[in-house]
Parts: C-alpha cells; sequence; structure tokens
C-alpha cells in the first residue's frame, strides 16, 4: 500500500486548483494543501489504514474550518464524506464482519487530486463492482465557497454477467456533520422540489437537484450544499436528509424502492457536488452557484 500511495502524487496541482498544492501522507492518502496561504489544507482523502473504504475525511470552508466528522461515537461507520450502496445482496455501508469492502487498487495520474481504482469485494473475497473515483477541487476566489466534485463510476467486475444494485433509503455520497453542527441546523431547498416522503421519525427524502444544511461549526454558521449533475441516472436526486438524534445527508438513488440491475459492459456514472460556505446562505446564491458548478464540470472526463 506505502508503495502505491508514493507513486501517485508527485505532482504539483494546476489549472482549477492553481496555487494548491498536492501532499501525501503516506499512511493516510491524499491531502491538498494551498501553499500559497500558510500550508492551508484543503481537503484530506483517506485510503490508507481503512479496513472497508477510502472517503473525504476534511473537506475546509474558505474560512478555514472542517464541516465533517468521522467515524463518530454512535455510528463508526460514518465517514466523514463517503460513498456506498449494496450490490447483489452484499451490503457496503456498514462495518460489520458480514459487509463487503472497498478495496483500494491503484491511482491514476490524470492531474486530479484523486483518481482512484477499487474492487467492491464480498465478505467471500468474490470481486463484486468495479470502480473508477474521482475528486476534483475547484480552485476560484469569485466561486464564494470550497467546492469539489465527486465523480463515480461503476461497472460489474470482471467474471459477472449482471449486479443488481439495492440499499436502504439513505445509501449513496453520504456526509455525516461535525458535531456542533448536529442540532439547531436549517435544511434549505430550491424553490422546485418533490413534496417530502416521511421514511421515520423526522427523516425525509425529498426530490431536488440540491439539497443543503447551516448550522454552526466553530462557532459561526456554515452552509454545506450537496449538487445533483443533470446528467445523472435518476436526476433530480433523491435527497435523504435527518436531524435527530444528529444531522445526515445524503444524495440517493431511492433504490430501496426502484432496485437497478446493471449488466456486463454498461456503467453507472455518477457526478455530485459539494459546497461549504462560511456563514448562513440563502436558496438564491445556492442555486446561482449550482448552476455555474454544471457549466464548469468537465464531461471529458475518462471514467
Amino acid at each position: 500500500m506505502r508503495g502505491l500511495l508514493c507513486l501517485a502524487v508527485i505532482v504539483l496541482a494546476c489549472g482549477q486548483w492553481a496555487g494548491a498544492a498536492l501532499t501525501l501522507t503516506t499512511h493516510d492518502g491524499v491531502q491538498v494543501s494551498d501553499y500559497a496561504h500558510g500550508k492551508q489544507l484543503l481537503f484530506e482523502y483517506r485510503v490508507g489504514g481503512v479496513p472497508f473504504k477510502p472517503y473525504v475525511k476534511q473537506f475546509i470552508s474558505p474560512a478555514g474550518v472542517n464541516v465533517l466528522r468521522d467515524a463518530p461515537h454512535d455510528h463508526l461507520h460514518h465517514h466523514a464524506l463517503m460513498f456506498a450502496i449494496a450490490a447483489d445482496g452484499v451490503d457496503f455501508w456498514p462495518e460489520t464482519p458480514g459487509c463487503g469492502k472497498q478495496v483500494h487498487r491503484s491511482f491514476d495520474k490524470e492531474g486530479e487530486p484523486v483518481a482512484e481504482r477499487l474492487d467492491w469485494v464480498s465478505p467471500k473475497d468474490e470481486k463484486v463492482l468495479a470502480e473508477y473515483r474521482a475528486i476534483t477541487l475547484h480552485r476560484d476566489g469569485k466561486l464564494g465557497a470550497s467546492l469539489l466534485t465527486w465523480r463515480t463510476t461503476l461497472e460489474p467486475a470482471a467474471a459477472k454477467a449482471e449486479v443488481k444494485l439495492t440499499g436502504s433509503h439513505y445509501f449513496g455520497l453520504g456526509v455525516r456533520f461535525v458535531e456542533s453542527m448536529d442540532k439547531d441546523g436549517k435544511w434549505i431547498y430550491p424553490e422546485k422540489k418533490s413534496d417530502p416522503v416521511v421514511v421515520r421519525g423526522d427523516e425525509r427524502l425529498i426530490r431536488a437537484t440540491w439539497c443543503a444544511y447551516t448550522a454552526k461549526a466553530d462557532g459561526y454558521d456554515r452552509t454545506v450544499a450537496m449538487f445533483d449533475d443533470p446528467d445523472n441516472t435518476r436526476h433530480p436526486a433523491t435527497w435523504f436528509t435527518m436531524t435527530q438524534p444528529f444531522s445526515y445527508i445524503s444524495a440517493t438513488l431511492n433504490l430501496w424502492k426502484e432496485p437497478m440491475t446493471l449488466k456486463a459492459g454498461e456503467k453507472l456514472k455518477l457526478r455530485y457536488g459539494v459546497a461549504v460556505w462560511d456563514g448562513e446562505v440563502d436558496a438564491k446564491t445556492i442555486d446561482a452557484l449550482y448552476q455555474k458548478w454544471v457549466q464548469m464540470v468537465d464531461r471529458t472526463k475518462k471514467e
């Protein structure tokens, strides 16, 4: 593992993240820091020492505040910003002896902070899915927010004729917030959205192009938004939200009601944005960044 990591990141960031330098901690994974501002960490992707799944451990606001919480005591399998579903009856969300694992295989050298190949492996060591995952950091002071794009492409493993994708109502790309954001937060949606579906307690499912949440981190309001790309399957996304006993958001494909089958040679391509503002922002501001993100996403990137 250490050798693979060392080979991956001897590169300086440029283009969308000009002024930032890509660095590596060999035991943990990829870090992107802004050397023009005192080596300020921008985000951290953890891949080493994770027995079940790689994930974004930290994502930093423009003011330097992390909004993600990793492995809280109440749900140790909640890893900050992570992606997981179920496939062919194998659950990749919880981290129990009977669940599957997302196994890091390699990094690609294509100029992304993270460009990774993974295998989704069952408890019997059977490869179920192959994934290409890429995370891009958008560095532009005019955005007014920290912004990244998460791309995932899933396809059946080489020996599989087809794979059935399923999962609970909250499976997808999920965010667990820092502890101070668990209470007294506010959900924000675009004007056009579906009526909420109540699942249990205050858990809601709402279809919309984006979903956002505002609460206090480090003493001040921070707003976190997730964007669904118009090219995604089942756009607009079905957003899972909850605030009791803690706050959580997940971009889902509604697989618990509508399972999906991927046949050999087919690919499921997903693209999401995650933005963080310092302060409370309104729906108009969020929607403006969403529209800009849709235009700036590079759809020529390889999968």
